[in-house]
């Protein structure tokens, strides 16, 4: 089982990142786990509607450019399904069942993620209707990606 992040920019924070990193770490126990980081795209102050959409759209082509047509994905988008833990658990379960090999999690950038790209992806995915910094995010997804493994394997974690 192949599990991937795909997202736009760096983390900065070295706390952040040693935290991401640990969960890494955890998570290669039981599947190859990337995280494939792309550039994001400048945005100029008090950007227009047609800016944030330009930019949604080279940020996806950079998206769709790491894809596979074979993968499953999931897009984290606010209009996205919320699941409980169990439920992410089940959810990454069935993908495998499915004969899926490779899942990749994409986390928009500043902007958000292009309205085509969710339209097609397998399965969008809220995390809450708060809005986070999309670093935070990817933090969250490590750990609940962790925690899913944890659940399928009926191992003890803070349950």
């Amino acid at each position: 089982m192949n599990i991937r992040i795909i997202c736009l920019g760096k983390i900065k924070e070295k706390a952040l990142s040693a935290l991401i990193e640990e969960y890494k770490k955890r998570i290669s126990k039981y599947a190859n786990f990337e995280i494939v980081e792309l550039p994001d795209e400048s945005i100029k102050s008090n950007p227009s509607e047609k800016d944030i959409l330009s930019i949604k759209k080279l940020e996806a082509d950079k998206i769709k450019s790491k894809i596979q047509n074979s993968d499953f994905v999931i897009c984290l988008d606010q209009t996205g399904t919320q699941l409980s833990s169990e439920e992410l658990s089940n959810k990454i379960q069935d993908i495998t069942l499915k004969g899926f090999s490779t899942i990749d999690f994409v986390i928009g950038g500043t902007t958000g993620l292009d309205k085509e790209l969710v339209t097609h992806s397998n399965l969008v995915l809220s995390f809450s209707k708060l809005t986070f910094p999309h670093q935070l995010i990817r933090l969250f997804l490590s750990e609940q990606i962790f925690r899913a493994f944890k659940i399928m394997n009926h191992e003890k974690y803070h349950w």
